[in-house]
């Protein structure tokens, strides 16, 4: 048990992976441990299989090879691998912010049952920002021609992306000397991936700039794109209270698990999920009711949305299924693991696939389209009600943890908690910091990592920040980490924060960490920010604010893309595992010294969760020393420089609450 005590600090996960090793059934761990140790030169990004004269592994050391086969050195390897990290993370999620405006024009049709404008307000305000006349044009009218507008964006030859006029214009102006300007979303991924073929750019400096070109094309254009018409279609988020960890599973009910990134089936499946004729057919089969629950950026959607449970973030998948509780598993893209289908071996959960862009080998594959929506969830609805007849009582082990959360905050909704119904503002915000009462902002997102303790890192960095009067914003499964740790509650100013931050979150009413949705709203991070320059006093550009960013444990290309896009943007980030660039002392300099020169913000690498939160509040404090703001009102004495031994869950847990408390 002790080994396993150090594959997380939840106590969930701990319960399940004892379960894990008792019945014989492999985790992400065991096939980690399988490994044995990972090569070097991959790790540090020193492998080259750009052509099939190779694969070529070269070596700044003197010792092996200095260059490949071609000729290219570590330098040109490296900045062509960290290019095509970037290319692939980006286009996941900006292909995610195509699928989300295909469905708008499906609204604006009229035809959809399933699929309808619900923010009229904010589709409006949007179109109203880029030019889309209004006058007694119907909200389909209105809709329509926002979708042509936005879905032009992917294929722009010419000129610049719409959103880059939110960024401030020393921003811009940065992007412009810089060379980095993105154009249309799909055009610079495209040229990026061409950029690093064999034989085409090899200077390592253009093809990191390159990456930042790209990186922007994501973050101010797919990802922008897609939170932005999500809160049109299926409803902005407004605060509201849930309940996170294995613990929302229901053993007496049918329990459906989403799992993955796109809203569009399972805000659907919400839906017909509640339907009273759906209720009763579970009923007729011993259910008591139907109960949905999700895993991942899927859950954070429908929580954002709809106040639906999240069973767990991304190492929790596998886990979830083992309780012996899942009836049916729906998957659509991104951080699903292959292992899911074979788990149907041993427990009675179907797998179900949806989208046309995933199979999963042994899981059943429904294929979504739009246009039969509501049809497509009726049929998985059902599926899961004929599998929960199946179910085997014996091998139902639910774990008996979870807490209460807070969620559904965006840029909009931060207006007006800060200043009330009538008089939005970011005012208090900016107020806060400079009187010295909050010391800055912190966006800490990203994935997890079975390289890391699972969990430990976001709960260790983010205590720490809180500690320090550091407001923190959060999406994705790091903001999944910390619901389950407790941070997502109100009550958890009084517990976990500095005397400064707690006057703001009893003055206004909210929790020290703010839940802004999936790791695709990130962008609200950047809306936010944009805010904050306007409302001025704290500088005139992202560069200037004293704010920071972190990805503790992430694991993905769309994180390096989401972190190159925030250091783009003037933000600099701190990550726990290093990218796989230390292979080259040229571009682990561009990435942490140089971009600062073109941007004002840098990278940083430091797995140490304590030291990474220490690095971020230097960071702010030297940002506020460099707007002439006075120190922190309450200093706060740095903690030990480890996170042994620090417990990051409370040990009680609280009865889950309804998706309408």
């Amino acid at each position: 048990m002790s080994e396993q005590k150090q594959r997380s600090v939840d106590p969930a996960v701990l319960e399940m992976v004892e379960v894990a090793a008792k019945h014989g059934l492999p985790t992400i761990w065991d096939r980690l441990d399988a490994q044995k140790g990972q090569c070097r030169f991959g790790r540090e990004g020193l492998c080259c299989r750009m052509c099939f004269m190779g694969p070529c592994r070269v070596t700044e050391e003197g010792k092996g090879a200095q260059q490949g086969i071609c000729g290219a050195t570590a330098e040109t390897i490296v900045a062509r691998n960290l290019l095509r990290h970037v290319a692939g993370g980006a286009a996941a999620h900006s292909d995610h912010g195509r699928e989300i405006v295909k469905t708008l024009f499906l609204a604006a049709s009229g035809d959809s049952k399933a699929y309808q404008v619900r923010s009229p307000g904010r589709m409006r305000a949007l179109a109203a920002e880029f030019g889309v006349p209004l006058d007694g044009r119907s909200d389909s009218d209105v809709a329509g021609e926002l979708a042509r507008l936005f879905m032009a964006e992917f294929s722009k030859q010419e000129g610049t992306l719409l959103n880059l006029q939110r960024a401030p214009e020393a921003q811009r102006a940065n992007w412009r000397a810089a060379g980095v300007t993105p154009r249309g979303i799909d055009r610079e991924i495209v040229t990026g991936l061409h950029m690093t073929t064999m034989g085409v750019d090899n200077d390592p400096e253009h093809l990191l700039l390159a990456a930042a070109r790209v990186a922007l094309a994501d973050g101010w254009g797919g990802s922008m794109i897609a939170t932005d018409l999500s809160d049109v279609l299926f409803g902005e988020p407004e605060p509201l209270r849930s309940a996170v960890n294995l613990g929302v599973l229901k053993e007496d009910h049918v329990n459906i698990l989403v799992h993955g990134h796109e809203p569009t089936l399972s805000d659907v499946i919400a839906a017909v999920s509640r339907d009273p004729q759906m209720v009763a057919e579970a009923n007729a089969v011993g259910a008591k009711g139907i109960n949905l629950a999700g895993i991942c950026c899927t859950a954070n959607e429908i929580l954002m949305r709809h106040g639906i449970p999240i069973a767990g973030n991304f190492l929790q998948q596998e886990l979830a299924v083992m309780t012996g509780a899942i009836d049916l598993l729906l998957v659509d893209v991104q951080c699903v693991f292959p292992a899911l289908a074979r788990l149907q071996e041993c427990f009675h959960t179907k797998v179900v696939s949806t989208s046309p862009k995933a199979k999963f080998p042994g899981a059943e594959h429904i294929e979504f389209h739009e246009e039969h929506a509501l049809d497509c969830a009726r049929r998985i609805v059902r599926m899961a009600i004929d599998s929960f007849r199946r179910r085997d009582p014996a091998k139902v082990r639910i774990p008996k943890v979870h807490e209460r959360l807070v969620a559904g905050f965006t840029t909009q909704v931060v207006f007006r908690i800060l200043g009330g119904r009538y008089r939005p503002s970011y005012r208090p915000l900016n107020d806060g910091i400079q009187a010295g009462r909050l010391r800055g902002v912190a966006g800490v997102v990203g994935c997890n990592n079975p390289k890391f303790t699972h969990d430990e890192c976001h709960l260790a960095l983010v205590r720490e920040l809180l500690r320090n009067d550091v407001l923190v914003v959060q999406t994705g499964c790091s903001a999944i980490a910390c619901g389950k740790g407790g941070l997502l509650a109100p009550e958890a100013a009084a517990r976990y924060a500095g005397k400064g931050l707690q006057e703001i979150c009893e003055a206004v009413g909210i929790p020290p960490v703010l839940h802004l949705g999936a790791c695709v709203d990130n962008s609200r991070i950047l809306t936010a920010c944009a805010e904050m320059v306007k409302e001025g006093g704290i500088g005139d550009s992202f560069d200037k604010l004293p704010v920071v960013g972190a990805a503790p444990e992430w694991m993905s290309e769309k994180a390096v893309a989401i972190g190159m896009y925030f250091v783009a943007s003037g933000i600099s980030v701190v990550i726990g595992q290093p990218l796989p660039v230390e292979g080259s002392r040229v571009v682990v300099d561009f990435l942490t010294r140089k971009m600062r020169e073109y941007f004002g913000a840098t990278w940083s690498f430091q797995p140490d969760p304590i030291k990474a939160a220490h690095l971020m509040i230097d960071h702010l404090d030297r940002k506020r020393a460099e707007l002439g703001l006075p120190p922190p009102m309450y200093e706060v004495p740095y903690a030990p420089q480890t996170a042994e031994g620090t417990p990051v869950f409370a040990a009680a847990t609280v009865p889950a609450p309804s998706a309408t408390s």
